[in-house]
C-alpha cells in the first residue's frame, strides 16, 4: 500500500439505478494516479465477449496507454471479484465472477464487499444489453460523494495542419463518445454506400470491420505511442505509421468508416514533419477516437445471430457440469 491508499470512487450505471463504491487501494499508484486526476467521466459500458465475467469501459484518458504499471496479476482469473483494473488498451475493466481468459492484468482498487450484489447484477444486465438487447447503457465513475460529469481531452500540437487534424478527431469524438457514430450505426442496419458486403451480405462486413479496427487501436497505434515515449527514433516511427495504420484504414474506409479513412490520410500527408510531442498528440487523439468506435462496434455487433451454435463438452465434463 502506499499514501494514495484509501481514495474511493463509485462507478455509476444510472439507467440501471446502480452504484458501486471502489477504494484505489495503493496498487499501481502510477495508474490509480492518472485514472483519479482524469474523473468524472462517462462512457458507454461493454461487457468482455470472450473472457467470462468482466465488465469493461473505454476511458478518456490517452495517458493509460502508455503509463507504466508496476504490479500485475499474473492470472486475472485468480483476483478476487470486484478487482478494479486499469489496461494500456484503454480500458477500465472490472471482475465480477467467473473469468476463462488466463492472462496478466493491473489491479488499481476492489469494489467494497457489500456492493458485490449490485455488481453482479449490473455485470448480468450488461451482459443482456451487449449480446442481444443492445441497450446503450452508460457508466459514470466520479470521485466518491462528488458531482458527475463528463470531457474529452483535446490535445495539441505546434504543426498547424496536426493541430487543425487533432480538433477535427476531437470534434468527432465528442460528438460520438456517448452516442453510436452514424457511419456504424447505418452499417449495421445495412447501409453500406460501397457495396463491401459479397451478394449484398452484411454481416461478413460487420466481421471484417470488428476485426481490423481493434488491432489497428489496440496495436498499431497503442503500439506507436509506447514506441515514442520509450524514445525510438523519429526516423522509424514515422516509417513504422506508414507501415501500420494505412491499409488497414483504406480497407475500413472502403468498409463505411470514411471519416477515418480521411482523418489518416490527412495524419499521412504531414506524418513527416512531425517532431515527437506533436506525433505523440496526433496518434493519442486517433487511438481514443478509433477506439471509440471499437466500442461501439462492439455493441452494435449481432452477437447472437448464432445463439444455436454453443460450446461442446466432452462426456465426462457434461456429466460434471
Amino acid at each position: 500500500m502506499t499514501e494514495n491508499a484509501g481514495r474511493l470512487i463509485e462507478i455509476a450505471w444510472p439507467d440501471l439505478g446502480i452504484t458501486v463504491t471502489a477504494e484505489l487501494d495503493g496498487r499501481n499508484p502510477e495508474l490509480a494516479d492518472v485514472l483519479w486526476d482524469s474523473l468524472p467521466y462517462q462512457s458507454l459500458q461493454g461487457h468482455a465477449l470472450v473472457a467470462g465475467e468482466h465488465l469493461y469501459h473505454h476511458v478518456p484518458i490517452p495517458k493509460l496507454l502508455h503509463t507504466h504499471a508496476s504490479e500485475k496479476i499474473a492470472d486475472r482469473r485468480d483476483a478476487p471479484n470486484g478487482t478494479v483494473f486499469c489496461s494500456a488498451l484503454q480500458h477500465l475493466g472490472i471482475k465480477y465472477g467467473e473469468l476463462t481468459e488466463p492472462m496478466p492484468a493491473a489491479p488499481v482498487g476492489q469494489i467494497r464487499d457489500a456492493d458485490i450484489p449490485a455488481l453482479l447484477e449490473a455485470g448480468q444486465a450488461v451482459w443482456d444489453a451487449v449480446y442481444s438487447t443492445k441497450k446503450e447503457i452508460l457508466v459514470e465513475v466520479r470521485k466518491a460523494g462528488t458531482q458527475g460529469g463528463h470531457s474529452i481531452p483535446r490535445l495539441t500540437a505546434t504543426d498547424s495542419a496536426a493541430d487543425q487534424l487533432i480538433q477535427d478527431i476531437y470534434r468527432e469524438t465528442e460528438r460520438h463518445w456517448l452516442t453510436a457514430p452514424p457511419e456504424l450505426a447505418d452499417m449495421h442496419q445495412g447501409w453500406i454506400p460501397s457495396a463491401a458486403g459479397t451478394h449484398d451480405t452484411v454481416l461478413p462486413t460487420l466481421l471484417f470491420v470488428n476485426g481490423e479496427t481493434r488491432p489497428l487501436g489496440y496495436a498499431s497505434y497503442g503500439g506507436l505511442i509506447r514506441a515514442a515515449v520509450a524514445d525510438m527514433p523519429m526516423e522509424s516511427l514515422h516509417q513504422m505509421t506508414r507501415i501500420l495504420v494505412g491499409v488497414p484504414a483504406e480497407f475500413l474506409g472502403y468498409c463505411g468508416l470514411e471519416k477515418l479513412w480521411g482523418f489518416t490520410q490527412r495524419f499521412l500527408d504531414c506524418l513527416d514533419g512531425l517532431d515527437r510531442d506533436d506525433f505523440l498528440a496526433v496518434t493519442s487523439q486517433m487511438a481514443l477516437y478509433i477506439n471509440l468506435l471499437g466500442a461501439w462496434n462492439l455493441h452494435l455487433f449481432p452477437w447472437d445471430a448464432t445463439d444455436g451454435l454453443r460450446q461442446q463438452r466432452t462426456a465426462a465434463a457434461s456429466a460434471q457440469a
